[in-house]
């Protein structure tokens, strides 16, 4: 099922990507990433609340502090990508952010090693995925600048190429993937002999359980929502106008059920070198996202890069039928 799990995470993923930047986009807002917050934190906190009291999953505050590191790592990684929403067109900084995926599978195999009935077509699946996403970065960050002026002209929003801009995805995406590999540390399946070794020498704490684990994460980002909402609302003294806070609140229910199906496809360990360049590559969604709504242009380089990823996700799919 890791799979489908996956693929349903780049499909809500996707669209949290385009309400997000919808939402956040707005120059003159200088808080609208702290706003985000608050929305994705409560919206979240009433997910959790409901698989607690409602679905009976097990939660204790232990638990909560296991998954405190994993928490703060995707929680800080995503405050940034929202603040960087401001500055830099969807097209770029999706591609950018979530070359974390590469990352991940290279720790992957780095550290726990390739297994022997593992098929090569599947690492070269891998590899399509990662080089299309990564490739779908540089061409965005490298465009030509007439091409990329048309763009900014189509969509009406024009923004300055600066190194803050673009080192501001970059640190999404190393964030992002230092929290993947954690993950899999703290959800690792105890019943694999030949990765035992690898759990006891980078992790020492208990397995969690996947909905366990959520529920943390949920009440954490819900915590540090409400500081954000007493930061704006109170010390600032911002308001929240209802029209520019909706497409917030959109972004966060998609991110809240993406992260459902996140957990659970990550949770299968086997497959956490395969799973986390599929999910990683919801930006292809948010590319295409970018062009239909947003109005962003689309060149034939970022095509070859879309068709790249696709041709390794539907291998990996394939694979696991």
């Amino acid at each position: 099922m890791w799979f489908w799990f996956a693929l349903i995470v780049l499909l809500f993923w996707s669209g949290s990507d385009l309400f997000s930047k919808i939402g956040c986009q707005d120059a003159r807002d200088k808080y609208s990433h702290l706003k985000m917050v608050t929305a994705v934190g409560l919206v979240m906190g009433l997910h959790a609340a409901y698989e607690i009291f409602v679905n009976g999953v097990e939660f204790n505050g232990t638990v909560m502090l296991t998954y405190l590191p994993v928490s703060f790592l995707y929680i800080l990684s995503m405050t940034i990508g929202y603040l960087g929403l401001r500055y830099i067109e969807l097209s770029i900084s999706s591609p950018i952010c979530n070359s974390s995926g590469a990352v991940v599978a290279v720790l992957t195999f780095l550290t726990v090693g390739v297994g022997e009935d593992l098929p090569p077509i599947a690492l070269v699946a891998v590899a399509l995925v990662c080089i299309g996403v990564i490739t779908l970065g540089f061409v965005e960050a490298h465009e030509d600048e007439e091409l990329r002026r048309a763009r900014q002209d189509a969509s009406n929003r024009h923004y300055a190429k600066s190194w803050i801009a673009l080192a501001i995805p970059v640190v999404y995406c190393l964030l992002d993937a230092l929290g993947t590999f954690a993950d899999s540390l703290v959800l690792f399946d105890e019943e694999l002999p030949d990765v035992t070794s690898f759990k006891l020498l980078f992790w020492q704490g208990e397995k969690l359980a996947e909905d366990s684990a959520n529920c943390a994460y949920e009440l954490t980002f819900l915590v540090i929502g409400l500081l954000c909402l007493f930061y704006v609302a109170v010390i600032k003294k911002q308001r929240f106008i209802p029209r520019q806070e909706t497409p917030k609140y959109i972004g966060a229910l998609c991110e809240t059920v993406g992260q459902f199906f996140y957990i659970s496809a990550l949770a299968d360990s086997r497959h956490v070198a395969f799973s986390a360049p599929i999910m990683s590559s919801y930006c292809v969604a948010s590319v295409i996202w970018s062009r239909i709504f947003l109005k962003e242009k689309l060149s034939l380089k970022h095509y070859l890069s879309i068709a790249t990823v696709i041709a390794g996700i539907v291998i990996l799919g394939i694979l696991d039928l």
